[in-house]
């Protein structure tokens, strides 16, 4: 095989991060993180509000600086003439208003600091009266357009955003043209798109998040949106009835980018997916093995020949898509909206002291101060998880429920919060901390039982992302909650070796997606093996977990129908 190599990019949370790997075997040549500054430094955003926006410029820049970190590291120019295809993944629901000529509006000067004009981040929970309206509206017609996302329709998606941001903001109402997800968005912007009716739409976003389905022959009627509401008229006029799956190409990197990146303008393209549909390709997927990205929150995928489930519909999970995550093979998504951003919480909650009180401290400069901060900081979950361990497995804990950014799955719901039961003066930080690693567990337990219950067997688990190659305290305990083994895929960035396994598909250097899985898997590191006498305890505190959150849905819905009757 003639010597090639592949860029993939992926695009997360809080940072965007690229790799270089060899075509040949999957090798890495080089990888590059990139945090975004205005993320990190909280513009634009309101955790109380629920609203959490990023900045077009974050992610401009963020693909210049590692692409061209990678290329220096792998040895510059010898190496950047060998690249032959670049694919990207990102994280989504995660859409934008643009233009005419596809460009989003914040990167307009009139927009330039207007959240509503920004991407609007996956957790953004803004719209959860929309999504609601969205799922009442439903019930009003002969065809069931929901049911391929699991017949519920999640404040995180497509359509609860776009509606949401029309009726909050008239400026961004009259500028925009169309609203485009950040997957989509990319290589639009890498092939030099501007024609927004020309962004080349991908599969998984749209089967997944935007209600498009082959079934339908694209997206719901026009009818379906201007009786909802008629601000949505004529919407999907500007969007798409096409989609593509992302071994198919987007295009030709454009003459402006590859000199920016010092690339040829031979480089194809690939059209873009989420980031753990291409993570599952990364971790070697295997039908019906649950693959598991594991990050602030967890996007689980499963795929299963098209032909074996037909048919079948699983409800309560983000969507079954022909071709989303494989070509050939139906693709079904679920996940927790919060996992790693539960530790978050609660480091930050513990840390306040650190992190409040050493600034006002005379004892230490500010310089000593913050150096001893970020030492503390990096040690607290490690030390939490190591004292957590030691602690024994009784029926009698704490008990915690994981729902601190709503929940994804199973039956979306993002009015529902977190709670911890069972607390006393012996409550200390490893106590509360093993509750809430239980609690995303049992989480984690619950897709898997949904999956079984609507007749999709899952075999195993793939574990992918930060808490997978981080955390084996969780790890062992999820193994020991599921009662199966957790394999643990051990390339760091899986993400982004499953975009650079598509990016080798799109630039013929392998016929199909499996072939390139095959020559460019890298294998795993791990296997968590469940430990039976724990499982059985488990199964005890999993049924305290259902009965208490069913305690806390139960309530939340009252309370919701007592404001609504109050209004």
């Amino acid at each position: 095989m003639e010597t090639a190599y592949l860029l993939g990019i992926d695009y997360g949370s809080d940072s965007v991060r690229s790799v270089i790997v060899n075509g040949q075997n999957g090798e890495e040549l080089a990888s590059s993180v990139f945090y975004y500054p205005r993320w990190r430094d909280g513009l634009y955003c309101n955790p109380a509000l629920n609203q959490f926006r990023q900045h077009p410029l974050d992610y401009i820049e963020g693909l210049e600086a590692t692409i061209k970190d990678c290329i220096s590291i792998a040895g510059g120019a010898d190496i950047a003439k060998l690249i032959k295809g670049i694919s990207i993944d990102t994280t989504g629901s995660t859409p934008v208003a643009v233009d005419a000529t596809g460009t989003p509006l914040a990167l307009l000067p009139q927009f330039k600091t207007n959240p509503n004009a920004m991407f609007v981040l996956w957790k953004d929970h803004t719209s959860i009266k929309e999504a609601a309206e969205i799922n009442a509206h439903a019930e009003k017609f002969d065809t069931n357009y929901l049911k391929y996302v699991g017949g519920i329709y999640s404040s995180e998606w497509f359509w609860a955003k776009l509606l949401h941001v029309l009726r909050v903001d008239d400026v961004v109402k009259d500028a925009m043209h169309s609203w485009v997800e950040h997957c989509d968005w990319i290589p639009f912007l890498l092939t030099g798109g501007n024609n927004a009716t020309d962004i080349k739409r991908g599969r998984c976003s749209a089967g997944h998040k935007a209600l498009w389905a082959e079934e339908f022959g694209g997206l719901p009627p026009d009818s379906f949106f201007s009786l909802l509401d008629p601000l949505l008229t004529g919407i999907t006029e500007k969007l798409y009835t096409e989609t593509y799956t992302a071994d198919k190409a987007a295009g030709n990197l454009s003459a402006e980018w590859a000199e920016r990146l010092g690339l040829s303008t031979d480089v194809v393209v690939g059209t873009g997916a989420f980031d753990a549909h291409m993570g599952a390709v990364g971790g070697q997927i295997e039908p019906y093995f649950l693959s598991k990205v594991m990050g602030t929150s967890t996007c689980d995928i499963l795929v299963a020949p098209s032909a074996e489930i037909d048919g079948t519909l699983v409800k309560g999970i983000c969507g079954q898509v022909n071709g989303s995550v494989i070509p050939g093979m139906a693709g079904l998504e679920a996940g927790q909206s919060a996992f790693g951003d539960t530790y978050a919480w609660f480091k930050s909650l513990i840390s306040w002291p650190l992190n409040n009180l050493l600034d006002q401290s005379n004892v230490i400069d500010a310089a000593t101060a913050e150096a001893l901060k970020e030492e503390l900081s990096a040690l607290i979950i490690p030390e939490l998880s190591r004292q957590a361990a030691l602690l024994p497995v009784d029926e009698d804990n704490e008990l915690a429920i994981d729902w601190f950014n709503g929940r994804r799955t199973p039956d979306a719901n993002q009015s529902l919060k977190g709670a911890i039961n069972g607390l006393n003066l012996g409550s200390d930080a490893p106590r509360v901390f093993r509750a809430l690693a239980e609690a995303t567990c049992f989480g984690a337990k619950s897709i898997v039982d949904r999956f079984i219950s609507e007749g999709i067997p899952v075999k195993g688990i793939i574990g992918i992302g930060g808490v997978a190659k981080k955390s084996p305290y969780v790890m062992q305990m999820m193994a020991d909650i599921l009662g199966m083994p957790i394999r643990i895929h051990q390339f760091t960035h899986t993400c982004a070796l499953g975009a650079a396994m598509f990016a080798a598909v799109v630039a013929g250097i392998y016929p199909n997606v499996e072939a390139a899985m095959k020559a460019m898997g890298r294998g795993f590191e791990e296997s968590y093996e469940p430990n039976p006498q724990l499982h059985a305890v488990y199964q005890k505190r999993y049924q305290q977990y259902q009965e208490f959150g069913g305690y806390i849905a139960q309530q939340t819905a009252l309370k919701i129908q007592s404001q609504l009757q109050n209004a």
